[in-house]
């Protein structure tokens, strides 16, 4: 019998259209001779489900179901295709883990703390196995001074905010006069700020994700971006960033950052799919870990799926073993 599906997608951020994108790649490459698919819309005023005559469906969010033509449908799992607020940063996995759904990405508390970049970080910087860079962390409405983190960072820096994603609110800041500003514009996405000093070298990424109970590792991607940085316009343009899977690096730092991408994902007790990023520092090869995706983006040419292509399986393939896997384990 085939099992239900939810493909969940929008949310409630800037990354609602990458999400969109996402779902429709996850749609287009899961097996319907297994699943029935479901794609339910969240937005802030509304979650429902478009039918064959392109009716919203509203969803009971006291079960997370679905009644179609008088049928009540009920979830068996959820495949989260959100960036961003709700469906990366906890809110939604705590939502499910109370109804006893499972879902194929990190739990509650993992989310909650990856898509705090500066919790994060103080987290992996215990784990003492990869380089964290130099960073200060700023909540609004609480006093700052530019002379006092300037004391405590080197220029350049990159100020993002602290919980969001796809570059949104980034900016790599160069000079005194520039940074005030960037602190500005990343208090417009999010309550908290975190500023980094900017480290020099090649970016690194690669996905990791478990199923029964082992560990898989995809080949690594180069970013290389024609922009300052991999900003917004580097990451959904094309044509504006190389991305070179797998990355053109030697067997030793290949194997570095597969084995530290392991076991940040294990000491994190990650689950489902994650994107882990990383700086190459120029000179000296010393890895740098940058940030936790526990959603990564899955449009078409999105990275993942290029890593997924590069290990030599199909998205359909890698799909339905991520929701056979979620299948097995009841949400805690």
């Amino acid at each position: 019998m085939k099992k239900n599906i939810a493909l969940v997608a929008g949310g409630y951020s800037g990354e609602y259209v990458i999400s969109i994108q996402s779902a429709k790649t996850i749609e287009e490459n899961i097996d319907t001779e297994l699943y029935d698919v479901y794609k339910i819309i969240i937005t802030r005023d509304d979650w429902w489900h478009e039918d064959e005559k392109s009716k919203k469906i509203s969803i009971d969010k006291n079960d997370f179901s679905l009644t179609l033509n008088g049928k009540k449908i009920k979830f068996d799992a959820v495949f989260i295709g959100i960036h961003g607020t709700p469906g990366e940063d906890g809110r939604l996995q705590g939502y499910f883990d109370m109804l006893q759904i499972p879902y194929t990405s990190c739990n509650a508390i993992v989310s909650a703390l990856t898509f705090n970049k500066s919790y994060c970080n103080k987290v992996v910087k215990a784990f003492n196995i990869v380089n964290i860079a130099n960073s200060v962390h700023l909540i609004k409405n609480e006093n700052y001074s530019v002379g006092t983190i300037l004391e405590q960072l080197k220029m350049p820096v990159f100020v993002k905010p602290n919980e969001s994603g796809s570059s949104l609110g980034v900016s790599k800041v160069k000079s005194v006069e520039e940074l005030l500003p960037a602190i500005e514009k990343a208090f417009k996405e999010d309550n908290q700020v975190l500023i980094e000093e900017f480290i020099e070298g090649r970016e690194l990424t690669i996905g990791v994700y478990r199923v029964d109970n082992y560990l898989y590792t995809l080949p690594a991607t180069e970013i290389v971006s024609k922009n300052e940085f991999f900003d917004y316009e580097a990451k959904y343009t094309p044509g504006v960033t190389n991305e070179i899977t797998p990355a053109d690096i030697n067997d030793s730092i290949r194997e570095q950052v597969a084995s530290k991408a392991s076991y940040i994902y294990r000491h994190l007790n990650c689950r489902g799919i994650v994107r882990m990023d990383f700086i190459l520092q120029r000179g000296s090869n010393k890895l740098y870990f940058l940030e936790v995706n526990t959603m990564p983006g899955q449009s078409e040419n999105s990275i993942v799926p290029q890593q997924v292509r590069a290990a030599g399986k199909t998205l359909k393939e890698f799909y339905g073993s991520l929701i056979e896997d979620c299948l097995k384990t009841v949400s805690s």
